[in-house]
């Protein structure tokens, strides 16, 4: 996810998913419902400002707390781009916790029964994924 960041004047705000580090909770395209102002936990999704490169936003879920960061990782274990390559991020690149995500209607759902399926699917709460701290340890 790229984007100019500039502090949120309002408390929700939009984002969009590129690239496949998040699959299959996020895919390319996907918008998001970002709040600026909530608290964080383990489980979470968030976009932050990559360790890095920090012009550079991105979306990864909060595995743990790691002394005074977090560690972060994709959903899609085949993508790097986490911590398991910039390690442990600092509390203050957390900018804002992914609520819900809106999945907009593909070239492929143009049919009734697509567009029937699409409207099941298409906008759904993003939650905090508890045994992301379990599957950490068991690796």
């Amino acid at each position: 996810m790229t984007e100019q960041w500039h502090e949120p004047r309002a408390r929700f705000g939009f984002a969009e998913v590129t690239g496949p580090s998040m699959v299959p909770t996020l895919v390319h395209g996907d918008q998001l419902l970002v709040d600026y102002r909530a608290t964080f936990r383990t489980g979470d999704v968030a976009v932050l400002r990559h360790s890095l490169q920090q012009d550079l936003l991105i979306v990864k879920r909060l595995a743990e707390r790691r002394g005074e960061g977090w560690w972060v990782l994709g959903d899609n274990p085949g993508a790097d781009g986490d911590s398991r390559v910039f390690g442990v991020v600092p509390p203050e690149l957390l900018l804002g916790r992914v609520r819900s995500r809106f999945r907009p209607l593909g070239e492929d759902q143009r049919s009734v029964l697509g567009v029937v399926s699409w409207l099941a699917s298409a906008v759904r709460p993003v939650l905090a994924d508890r045994s992301v701290s379990r599957r950490l340890r068991a690796r």
